[in-house]
């Protein structure tokens, strides 16, 4: 079994599902583990580096003006690789390779043509599905079982834990600066998990727009700033994309110290088996708010500067 992955949550449920040796080819955002970075790269990105927030919008946007994909897939260096099972997603074209993306080189592919999975997650029920998709496509339909078993079991956990905590907050989780938007999809499930109540954003639907005027009628107990495919520097870098807006500082959060960066990158933004360290670091987040804590793995405090 030849198994190449263009999305960074698939390749972590390959992993996850015991099929490490048996992937060929990565995306240029396949990070994790560490190990997958030895494999060939088979697609890029058209966004230049080091954008910010706003620049990255509208280059977006001009891209798809221009009837164009936002990535490139090496299609001769996937054909070479010869794989039976391709991963990738329907979810989010701006976030990573789609079938579409794919179309040419499917066209040009000579024998059997591979298998495409398409995941297309918008809740944790989604992922558990889509995790038992890629173990029947890769016959581990065992494996998976006892991944999503393994992973519900975490999260029971994590439930128990968050029902200790002295009150729920109510929180906004932010997925983008500028335009504002919300997180939306499974992250109002982590949060109500992880023992908060989320505003704004209903699980099962795609990331809202956010006014800022909805947000200081709302005016939440906590922001968690997770922007999509933002490290925690990133977010930092950019924060005045949203700390300039003058009605930010009518925010109770603001007021009281209790806005959080969190690594979007590496954890919320990837539907896959992280997604439990995702929850534990809301957890965190949402302890740290009656303790004081002001960083751990995946997250730090900000404060605003006079």
């Amino acid at each position: 079994m030849k198994v190449a992955s263009l999305l960074p949550s698939a390749t972590e449920i390959a992993v996850a599902l015991g099929l490490g040796d048996d992937l060929v080819g990565r995306s240029h955002e396949c990070d994790f583990p560490p190990a997958v970075q030895r494999l060939p790269v088979c697609t890029a990105t058209k966004l230049e580096k080091g954008l910010r927030s706003i620049e990255i919008d509208r280059r977006v946007q001009e891209i798809v003006r221009q009837g164009l994909s936002v990535y490139e897939v090496h299609a001769e260096l996937l054909r070479s690789l010869k794989p039976d099972v391709i991963l990738t997603q329907t979810q989010c074209a701006i976030c990573a390779v789609t079938p579409a993306d794919l179309e040419e080189s499917l066209r040009a592919w000579t024998g059997a043509q591979p298998e495409l999975v398409s995941l297309a997650p918008d809740t944790l029920d989604d992922v558990w599905g889509d995790i038992r998709r890629v173990g029947a496509a890769t016959g581990r339909e065992t494996q998976a079982e006892q991944v999503v078993a393994d992973l519900q079991a975490r999260l029971a956990r994590l439930r128990q834990a968050a029902d200790q905590l002295p009150k729920r907050p109510r929180v906004v989780a932010i997925e983008w600066f500028d335009p504002l938007m919300g997180a939306g999809n499974w992250i109002p499930e982590l949060v109500e998990i992880a023992g908060g109540e989320p505003l704004l954003a209903a699980a099962g639907q795609h990331s809202p727009m956010l006014d800022w005027s909805a947000l200081v009628d709302a005016d939440p107990d906590l922001l968690v700033l997770m922007p999509c495919g933002y490290q925690i520097p990133q977010s930092v870098a950019d924060i005045e994309a949203v700390s300039g807006e003058p009605r930010w500082r009518q925010l109770r959060a603001v007021a009281e110290g209790n806005v959080f960066i969190a690594d979007g990158h590496h954890f919320f933004n990837r539907p896959g088996p992280r997604l439990v360290e995702s929850t534990q670091i809301l957890f965190k987040i949402f302890r740290a708010t009656f303790d004081g804590g002001d960083a751990g793995d995946g997250w730090i405090r900000w404060r605003s500067t006079p």
